[in-house]
């Protein structure tokens, strides 16, 4: 695991950003017995979630040129999952489901996995998929059929939401990311769910194909800031989704995400911020009283 170490300097501050993994599975083997998978479709058949087994040369399937075994995204052979569209018969809702085993996580932690389409043909028979999470003590996987989520009720993200055609589900190994929020700051057991989720999907349906996934990861930045200051103020409420307020008077501010980046200008009024339009994740604010200036992390949910 290739640890991630970032410093940044500006203003005063000092950020010392160092990512630590918390869990990750590359497929490069079966699927460990921890590992949950249900097809939900409507109709279902007896397709599941595998791990790629493919012993001839394409350019086709997850292809290269010159014809080759499909590969994963750190290139080596058959080190993916797959998953396609015979996951329903004739044209039905497909909603086929693979569960990794219990991580726990925190507010801030970054998931991250990548994702392509696998085949390279001229028509495109548009594909999604959606990572979803459970916070419940006990996990209900889903059931019912193709509307059913159990208790992964929380969306992390999507991968081409609107079943878009032209090849918008990627066609090489691209990375997709969120940060979790909602958790609180002390880890909890969490289980993750890729779902193919594809209406109008199957032989006979308008939409699927076939899609992979591999190097699913959860990262913790581990981010502490340093300040020569004495300032000691509250920041509340933390984590927040629309204002932050503070504890005294405070004549200005600056945030920055978890890379150093400075958002867009944002003004005191009436003693508190509005963030509603940040983006899910993890920030610095800096600001500044009469008695001096003060940095504390927030999480934006």
């Amino acid at each position: 695991m290739k640890k991630l170490l970032l410093f940044v300097s500006f203003l005063g501050l000092t950020f010392s950003n160092a990512q630590t993994n918390v869990y990750n599975y590359g497929f490069d083997v079966a699927f460990n017995v921890d590992w949950t998978m249900t097809n939900q479709s409507s109709p279902a058949t007896a397709t599941l979630w595998s791990k790629a087994a493919y012993t001839t040369a394409s350019t086709a399937i997850f292809g290269s040129t010159p014809p080759a075994l499909p590969k994963g995204q750190d290139g080596t052979s058959n080190t993916f999952a797959i998953v396609n569209y015979t996951s329903t018969s004739g044209a039905g809702t497909i909603s086929n489901w693979l569960i990794t085993p219990a991580v726990n996580v925190q507010d801030g932690d970054i998931v991250s996995f990548y994702t392509r389409k696998g085949t390279d043909g001229a028509t495109d028979y548009a594909d999604r998929l959606e990572m979803r999470y459970s916070t419940a003590a006990t996990t209900v996987v889903p059931s019912g059929g193709s509307s059913g989520l159990g208790s992964f009720t929380n969306l992390g993200v999507t991968v081409n939401p609107d079943l878009l055609g032209g090849f918008v589900y990627p066609k090489t190994w691209t990375k997709y990311s969120f940060t979790v929020t909602g958790v609180g700051t002390t880890a909890i057991p969490v289980k993750f769910a890729f779902r193919y989720f594809v209406t109008s999907g199957g032989p006979s349906g308008n939409n699927s194909d076939i899609i992979g996934v591999d190097t699913f990861s959860v990262d913790r930045p581990a981010m502490a800031v340093s300040e020569s200051s004495n300032v000691k103020l509250s920041v509340y409420p933390n984590p927040t989704k629309d204002f932050l307020n503070f504890s005294e008077k405070v004549k200005s501010v600056q945030i920055f995400d978890a890379s150093g980046r400075k958002a867009n200008s944002l003004q005191v009024v009436d003693n508190k911020v509005d963030v509603r339009n940040l983006a899910k994740g993890i920030y610095i604010i800096k600001f500044e009283t009469e008695k001096g200036a003060q940095s504390q992390k927030f999480i934006k949910e």
